[in-house]
């Protein structure tokens, strides 16, 4: 995917709701591997880019996630 196609790729933003919220790339193909994390703190926000290896993107922990779709609120589990 040349620069010019990337253009039209979709963004998400995430924001950490609390301290050690987990983001993690997978990549697209035959076989899904993790290719890419990140930890966020409480505040903090992270925008991230589906493209040509990225084609999903995991939250872990409680977070406000943006996209072109709208807004999702994800829940720490193993706080219950």
């Amino acid at each position: 995917m040349n620069e010019k196609n990337m253009e039209n790729t979709p963004y998400i933003c995430v924001k950490a709701l609390e301290k050690g919220v987990s983001i993690i790339g997978v990549t697209r193909g035959e076989v899904t591997k993790i290719h890419h994390t990140e930890k966020l703190d409480k505040g903090e926000v992270l925008i991230a880019q589906f493209t040509t290896n990225t084609s999903a993107i995991k939250i872990r922990g409680e977070a406000e996630i943006y996209t072109q779709f709208g807004t999702i609120q994800s829940e720490n589990f193993e706080k219950e």
